[in-house]
């Protein structure tokens, strides 16, 4: 229906421009290309390696803090927190396209979600003031790049943690656990993942929500692109007949349109960290430590009532830390 309306919306503007030309006739034939999102494509090709990662690792056992935060501005000498202090600002890495996790507010241009207030305590505890942050925007495929490439200090981009990631970044103990599920119209006949055989089913590109998909037995029809709202879209034009990813993800796609729902029940598990340099393991202690203080605090779950309360529930226990020394 809301297809149909828009079309017929199309159709009265377009009429309304001053031509006199008589009407023509539409065609609704297969031949019409229907604009996509750019960087639309297939499920990528796996990727060949030489060995295959450990998933027997204890990827969301994360380091210890190694004492209290020492006060803003007075990080120790030669380390990474100093060195970030002296520049000035934090450099991180974040979404501007997904509600309510990381987004930018159409009205007053500031990025905000819960991952960025994530970012906002660890610029609290560096400098004493939660906005000392430069935000870049980057997709779920760049994230481990820009950090290996030095590009970024930090990544708070709904990013689950897994042995293959571990290997190449350094990630704090999980700040949110979130599951994976699926988003369709709301007249949809899908109940669950069960039912996507089939059918096309849309995902971004370097995401563990691909990946998950192409192990499930009902074997969907993957599309991959560079951010969840260009999966919106494509649902809304009928290109994709399901979103799957994290709850959070489908929960505030579903707030930016009533003609959806999220169904079934979470099928994969996805714990999500703040991610730094593989090499910068002080600065995972000094995350793990402030992490520590806003769950001890009370500003975690202010955070998640805030953002995610209204959409996922009453704010469960925020998840309990595991370090590996």
């Amino acid at each position: 229906m809301r297809r149909a309306v828009a079309a017929t919306a199309l159709a009265l503007t377009l009429a309304g421009c001053g031509s006199s030309l008589p009407p023509q006739p539409v065609d609704s034939s297969s031949s019409v290309t229907v604009p996509q999102p750019p960087g639309v494509a297939g499920a990528p090709a796996p990727t060949p390696t030489t060995s295959a990662p450990d998933t027997n690792c204890d990827a969301t056992a994360s380091l210890r803090p190694s004492g209290p935060l020492p006060p803003p501005g007075q990080m120790p000498d030669g380390s990474t927190m100093a060195r970030i202090v002296q520049r000035g600002r934090l450099i991180a890495g974040v979404d501007q396209n997904t509600f309510p996790m990381g987004f930018r507010d159409p009205i007053t241009g500031q990025v905000e979600g819960f991952d960025v207030d994530m970012l906002h305590a660890v610029s609290e505890a560096l400098f004493g003031d939660p906005d000392r942050i430069q935000f870049k925007a980057i997709t779920s495929a760049d994230r481990i790049p820009v950090l290996q490439q030095g590009l970024v200090d930090i990544v708070a981009r709904t990013f689950t943690i897994d042995c293959a990631r571990a290997e190449q970044v350094g990630f704090s103990s999980v700040y949110f656990s979130a599951g994976q599920r699926v988003l369709v119209d709301s007249d949809s006949p899908v109940r669950d993942v069960g039912d996507l055989a089939g059918r096309k089913v849309c995902a971004t590109k370097g995401s563990t929500s691909l990946e998950a998909l192409t192990e499930v037995a009902s074997k969907p029809e993957l599309v991959s692109v560079d951010n969840w709202t260009d999966c919106l879209v494509l649902m809304q034009q009928g290109q994709v007949a399901a979103t799957s990813t994290d709850d959070t993800i489908l929960a505030g796609l579903a707030a930016q349109d009533p003609y959806t729902k999220v169904v079934g029940p979470r099928f994969a598990d996805e714990p999500y960290g703040l991610a730094v340099p593989k090499t910068d393991t002080d600065f995972v202690r000094f995350i793990n430590a402030v992490l520590e203080k806003i769950r001890a605090d009370g500003t975690w779950t202010a955070d998640y009532k805030h953002w995610l309360g209204d959409r996922l529930g009453p704010a469960p226990a925020p998840p309990t830390p595991r370090y590996v020394d």
